[in-house]
Order: C-alpha cells, then sequence, then structure tokens
C-alpha cells in the first residue's frame, strides 16, 4: 500500500471586484478498486458564506461554495490523503495484457447497455469524425482483442503526438488535435475516447494525479498538475485504464480524483462570477508520497 498526501491550490486574480461568486470543486479523490480516500478538506479565502459537498450523477464528490463577499482574489485549496493498493490487472510501460474479446465483440454487447450509454455517445469535447475513426481503425483491424488494440492505440497516441503544454485550448477540437499532432494530456485523452466511441465502444474520461517526484526513473510529464487519462469498458472484464501522455496503463503513482464523459463533466474548478474584469489564474500542485501506513 502506497500513501499519498495531495494539495492543489487554485489562485484568481481579478482586475477588478467579483462581487459574488458561485463555484463547483472536483478536486477529491474517489474511492476505485485500488484506491481508498483517506480525507479531503476544502480551504477557501475569502471565506465563503456557503459551503456545502455532494456526490454527483458519474458518483464524483462534489464540493459546492459562494463568496458573497467583494474579492480581487480567490485562493481555493484541497488538501487530501489517499491510500494506494497494489493493482491485480495490467499495469506500467509494459503491460501483460490478459485475453479479451474481440472489439467487434464489446461492441455488440453493449449496444443496449442502459449502463454505458452515455461513455457510447458524443459529448461537449468527444466529436466521432470520419478522420477520428480512420485514425482509430489502424488499431482497431477485425477481430483484434480489444485490450491489445486499445493497447496499440495508447503507444501510437504517444510516439506520433508531441506532448507540448500552451500548444491547444479547452476548445480545441480531435480533428484539430489529429492535424497538428501535438497537444496535452487532456487532447490525448479526448481523441482516444472519440477514437473508441467512433467504433461503437464505451470510453470514459479520467481526471487525477500523477506522483510529483517518482522513486523510480525520469519525473513523468503531466507532474506537478491534474492529469488526465481515459477508461475503456472490456465485456465480463470491467473497466482498464490508459495513460498515452506516458505511455502506460496507470498504476501506484496515478491518483484517481473524478470519472466522467469527457473534461467538461470533471474540471476541478467551474463556476459564475459576478463582475472581476480580466483575470489570471495560477495553479500549483503537491503529490508527495508519505510513508507506508501500517
Amino acid at each position: 500500500m502506497v500513501r499519498y498526501r495531495i494539495v492543489h491550490k487554485t489562485t484568481y486574480q481579478y482586475s477588478e471586484h467579483v462581487s459574488l461568486c458561485h463555484n463547483e470543486a472536483q478536486l477529491s479523490p474517489r474511492m476505485t478498486d485500488f484506491q481508498i480516500p483517506r480525507d479531503t478538506r476544502l480551504f477557501v479565502s475569502p471565506q465563503p458564506a456557503v459551503l456545502s459537498e455532494r456526490t454527483d450523477y458519474f458518483g464524483n464528490r462534489l464540493f459546492y461554495f459562494a463568496v458573497q463577499s467583494p474579492h480581487n482574489v480567490l485562493e481555493v485549496t484541497s488538501e487530501s490523503v489517499v491510500d494506494l493498493l497494489p493493482r491485480t490487472g495490467p499495469a506500467g510501460s509494459n503491460p501483460i495484457l490478459p485475453p479479451s474479446p474481440a472489439w467487434e465483440t464489446v461492441r455488440d454487447d453493449v449496444r443496449s447497455s442502459w449502463d454505458l450509454f452515455q461513455y457510447l455517445n458524443e459529448s461537449t469535447h468527444v466529436r466521432a469524425t470520419d478522420a477520428v475513426r480512420q485514425f482509430a481503425l489502424v488499431s482497431f483491424f477485425p477481430g483484434r482483442p480489444i485490450l491489445e488494440a486499445a493497447w496499440d492505440l495508447n503507444v501510437r497516441i504517444h510516439s506520433e503526438f508531441r506532448y507540448e503544454p500552451g500548444s491547444t485550448r479547452i476548445t480545441t477540437t480531435t480533428d484539430e488535435v489529429l492535424r497538428i499532432r501535438k497537444g496535452v494530456c487532456q487532447d490525448f485523452s479526448h481523441l482516444a475516447i472519440a477514437c473508441f466511441r467512433s467504433l461503437g465502444l464505451p470510453a470514459r474520461y479520467v481526471s487525477g494525479y500523477i506522483e510529483s517526484a517518482p522513486q523510480r526513473g525520469q519525473k513523468m510529464q503531466g507532474a506537478d498538475a491534474s492529469h488526465a487519462w481515459f477508461s475503456v469498458f472490456v465485456s465480463g472484464a470491467g473497466w482498464f485504464d490508459f495513460d498515452p501522455t506516458n505511455r502506460k496503463m496507470p498504476d501506484d503513482q496515478h491518483i484517481t480524483v473524478s470519472l466522467g464523459r469527457d473534461y467538461a463533466d470533471i474540471a476541478p474548478l467551474k463556476g459564475i462570477v459576478y463582475g472581476g474584469g480580466k483575470s489570471v489564474c495560477k495553479v500549483a500542485v503537491d503529490v508527495m508520497r508519505q510513508e507506508s501506513p501500517a
């Protein structure tokens, strides 16, 4: 078992007074088969008039807060402790993939699944265009096991696209990412999800963190920031995660925060601001490995 402490601080600076803001924060690690959240605390400055929490449709823990006093600076800091258990399935940079059905079999199995319906269709940031489908079919040739195809797609995105912060924006489409061949973890995850959905296969977006200072090997791209990867469904076996940014299947360095159709469902912080003028946002994330609990 590995224990992590995560500190995620977001600071907004406004050119004019904000009179009122309503916000939602998805910054709490969630319970999974390989992860046990121990504690999450949210600190907001100025002091919010309202602070509450709930669980959303996808099972993510969500904080709501409202600041009703005028302010030029808003600071939102979450502090979490989470335990990661050893993964029993494939993980790492050279995973041993278990047998899996052909991707066409999975496609046919899930067509009438209500539980997977939301992960089969287009969403805000995922468009299953013909260009995306053609890119996907290179990995998904007839009869290929779905996990083998998923890993091949994961490797292709890692090798054919350049990780370049600032090269894209949240509004950048998957077709544009295909054209410019660069982006960040969010873009690579959206592209992979679009590939799956273009073939009638369910895929979902995963947000979380990577260990900032790995004890093994080189520091990974995406560290010290929110990270994203994707998850695919396999009939009879459940969900499997893939990280194209780092050419991995997530292991004990990946902390899961939220699951959804795409980034729009699980943005770390979003809301409505009255006033404020122009704003500058700064984000700082520290992921620290602690001594293993007894």
